[in-house]
């Protein structure tokens, strides 16, 4: 019995199927080990970054061994299987050159048979090897010389040889080749930054950075042509006013089309029963250690919401994109979005989960305060990590907020009216509002959000809830 030492045993490697690739899964085998299989059979079929590709034998002879299960990635170059040429042919040169094979004279392949495989050419004649003289050749010293003899042929007909051929295609995959020919770009002339010496989609769009061309000195001063002043737009100013974008409005919707085109949002709607809430409002207007202090809806709100968080824990967190990983965040910083006469700012009560109802207070009339008068630093809109909008003062029933850059959830609170409610069985005049929760589907799946949205919603139609769960 042979055995896979012998020279009649040949292994075909991992081909380079996508022009750079440097892996492709095994999807399935169509052949197994005692197989005959003949010049150009399929045996496998591989899948690459974008399609999936058959794989044909070069040579013939009978399967020996699979090297890689089905469902397994495998570098360019990996041997994948065995086979057994003994009875069914020598191999091609281009398939193996681990040893040289026995002189015999070479049958010619018949006539017409296209090469299935870049790389696998078919002999057009016969020939006849010339038997040796002298002492016996090292296989390792014929096999150099059989790839040098290639060499030499490659270079007559190409110019150049088979080594500077395979430097001068660079590695990228079939996405990054399309960008590259769609800009016009030459993968030749690209810097590669990706692991392996890869070229990536930003190194293509990096070629693509306009570079200044060098400055010829001209053998004659020339004259520089006066410049073409830029055309002024005009518009009657009687029926349009412009605005320039800067400031906060430009920050605002850099930030806004940053969260609304990166986290998928999902927003719920829920419609309640506030009546016990206000009247819990008008009580504790009256309650000294509150006294001078702002009490209203929102302040019962942000509470429920702070109890809600704590009771559903992971819901304030982020989304960390560059180390794919979840951040949760056990302190609790309570953006309150506020608009203001330089537009919409949103900064928040840091540590507002370790607050008492006074303290929780006393910040947010601080918060809103200081806003109207334009007075927020930069330093209270930063670190937010959940965030409430009260669209209810402008008369709105609800809205779906959009999310704070780097938040995973947002509640919004709609205007509070009186309409007709079944309670305890029968329809009465109630004061009702609807709340909707914005989240960031990543990290948030609908069970929590719900979940959350419904606590907050129970502790305003019960306020008692706060005593037991807060």
């Amino acid at each position: 019995m042979t055995t896979m030492t012998e020279a009649s045993v040949r292994e075909f490697k991992m081909p380079d199927v996508g022009e750079g690739l440097t892996e492709a899964e095994i999807l399935k085998w169509y052949v197994q080990p005692g197989d005959t299989v003949t010049d150009g059979q399929v045996v496998c079929e591989v899948e690459t970054a974008k399609a999936a590709v058959e794989l044909p034998i070069p040579y013939d002879g009978v399967v020996r061994e699979l090297r890689f299960p089905e469902g397994t990635t495998v570098d360019v170059g990996t041997a994948i299987i065995a086979v057994d040429v003994a009875g069914g042919g020598a191999a091609p040169a281009e398939a193996s050159v681990e040893a040289p094979a026995p002189e015999t004279a070479v049958e010619k392949k018949p006539e017409g048979r296209t090469p299935v495989l870049v790389g696998y050419g078919v002999a057009t004649s016969s020939t006849k090897r010339r038997p040796r003289k002298g002492p016996e050749v090292p296989v390792q010293q014929a096999s150099a010389e059989k790839i040098q003899a290639v060499q030499a042929v490659q270079t007559e007909l190409n110019g150049h040889g088979p080594a500077a051929a395979v430097e001068s295609r660079p590695l990228a995959k079939p996405p990054v080749r399309k960008l590259a020919k769609d800009l016009g770009v030459d993968l030749a002339t690209v810097t590669p930054s990706g692991p392996d010496g890869i070229i990536t989609r930003e190194d293509v769009h990096a070629a693509v950075t306009p570079v200044p061309e060098p400055v010829v000195e001209a053998p004659e001063p020339v004259r520089a042509a006066a410049p073409v002043p830029a055309p002024v737009a005009s518009y009657d100013a009687t029926r349009e006013t412009r605005i320039p974008v800067k400031g906060v409005r430009k920050a605002t919707a850099a930030a806004m089309i940053g969260s609304a085109f990166t986290a998928p949002h999902v927003t719920e709607f829920v419609t309640v029963d506030v009546t016990r809430t206000l009247k819990l409002v008008e009580e504790l207007k009256q309650d000294k250690d509150l006294a001078g202090l702002r009490v209203n809806p929102l302040l019962l709100i942000a509470k429920a919401l702070l109890v809600a968080i704590r009771r559903n824990p992971d819901i304030n967190a982020s989304w960390d994109e560059p180390n794919q990983e979840i951040v949760l965040k056990h302190y609790v910083n309570l953006g309150i979005a506020a608009a203001t006469p330089r537009g919409l700012i949103v900064p928040n009560i840091k540590d507002a989960h370790a607050k008492t109802l006074p303290q929780l207070a006393e910040s947010l009339g601080e918060l809103v305060a200081t806003a109207r008068d334009g007075r927020t630093s930069p330093a209270a809109m930063q670190g937010g990590t959940v965030t409430i909008t009260n669209v209810g003062v402008f008369g709105v029933d609800t809205g779906t907020p959009i999310l704070p850059p780097g938040e995973a959830a947002i509640l919004a609170v709609g205007s509070i009216k009186l309409q007709p409610w079944v309670h305890k069985g029968k329809v009465k005049p109630r004061q009702v509002t609807t709340l909707a929760l914005s989240f960031d589907h990543r990290l948030v799946d609908g069970e929590l959000g719900s979940k959350v949205l419904a606590d907050v919603a129970a502790i305003l139609e019960q306020p008692k809830k706060l005593i037991t769960w807060g």
